[in-house]
């Protein structure tokens, strides 16, 4: 066999579940009102950008940052009112301490658990680190089946369990007793994902210490440092001190920490505009739930979930005058025909109704 046959190539070398994913896409977005990522829509004010301006022009990049983020972890523990006997695990995002936590627990035959539809990173990264998956489907309503969680956590005994609280797409809260009961049944972790929690009125982490198998995950992305990627995991020490070890080093770059150390010391700006993001979600659904043909879900999230007919189709006539949503139809069976549209600035969402009124009209 000569050389040329016996080339290595991905398909001969990479697992065949790899193989068979689809990268998760995220699309050409230029010159759109991008209202499809869950990001928060409204700049700093200028003096605060000036202040950020000036510590980034000082900041050492030159040289690694503080591996332990001391600083940072203190200022998100003062905002979050982390527990004192609580410790916090930084990330690159919170996809970052997903794949983490995976890894953490991939000893084989081991299984993930989640509900679907959900928020798709945890399927994808328990096919990267070789855990087995399994998704109990939701209600019609998009609530937690509880019958079905507790027959799913003993007939497969997760060593790991990832609920999004408020969910993602659906935008819902899930029943806080059916959530406390999950965790007393699950034999594993069960990580709260708590990406949404600004926008949200109720939260697990002031909760944690009342179950030894509970941990909570926060992002800062959608309470505006998307550009940071910056998460964190909250938890008893004994559990955190072991992920420590997965943690690659450095995984938080100077510019990160500068910039959310100063936004975190400034976190009433941030609050207040996701209070600001509150009241414009209430306006957008009820836009949306006063139109003819379109079904919209409540949310405790910064998007809404809709469903209206030929959602692919409308996806793309609102694309094409401009507003860019996220387009869930084919993603999973229960979202036949839906969309998620990220709770934009008043302009943004005024756009956003304008296009789709334009599009169900063109469709009719």
């Amino acid at each position: 066999m000569s050389s040329a046959e016996s080339a290595v190539t991905p398909a001969t070398l990479l697992r065949p579940e790899l193989l068979a994913l689809r990268a998760y896409h995220v699309p050409p977005s230029s010159g759109m009102v991008k209202l499809d990522a869950m990001e928060n829509p409204y700049p700093l004010p200028p003096e605060l950008r000036a202040e950020i301006a000036q510590l980034t022009a000082e900041a050492a990049i030159n040289r690694y940052p503080d591996a332990s983020a001391a600083t940072l972890k203190q200022a998100i523990r003062r905002v979050a009112g982390l527990p004192s006997d609580m410790d916090i695990l930084l990330g690159n995002g919170s996809d970052e301490i997903i794949q983490l936590l995976a890894m953490a627990v991939a000893k084989p035959g081991a299984t993930l658990l989640s509900v679907e539809p959900s928020f798709v990173m945890y399927k994808m990264i328990s096919v990267f680190t070789g855990l087995n998956y399994v998704g109990v489907p939701l209600t019609e309503d998009f609530e937690l089946d509880l019958p079905a969680m507790l027959a799913a956590i003993e007939q497969h005994q997760p060593a790991l369990v990832f609920l999004a609280y408020p969910n993602n797409p659906t935008g819902n809260l899930f029943d806080a007793a059916a959530v406390e009961a999950i965790i007393r049944a699950t034999p594993g972790l069960v990580v709260v994902d708590e990406a949404y929690y600004a926008f949200a009125r109720d939260s697990f982490l002031p909760r944690l210490g009342e179950f030894p198998n509970l941990l909570v995950m926060r992002t800062f992305s959608k309470l505006g440092m998307a550009g940071l990627r910056l998460g964190f995991l909250a938890g008893p020490t004994p559990w955190l001190a072991e992920l420590e070890k997965l943690r690659l080093p450095y995984n938080v770059g100077v510019l990160p920490q500068l910039v959310a150390e100063k936004l975190l010391e400034n976190h009433d700006v941030l609050l207040a505009q996701a209070e600001q993001i509150k009241r414009d979600r209430l306006w957008l659904y009820e836009r949306l739930v006063g139109t003819v043909d379109v079904r919209a879900w409540h949310s405790e999230a910064n998007f809404i979930l809709f469903r209206v007919a030929s959602a692919t189709q409308v996806c793309e006539r609102i694309k094409a005058r401009g507003v860019l949503i996220k387009n869930l139809d084919g993603g999973h069976p229960a979202l036949t025909d839906c969309l998620r549209v990220t709770v934009g600035s008043q302009a943004e969402n005024e756009a956003f109704i304008r296009a789709l009124q334009d599009s169900l009209h063109q469709s009719a």
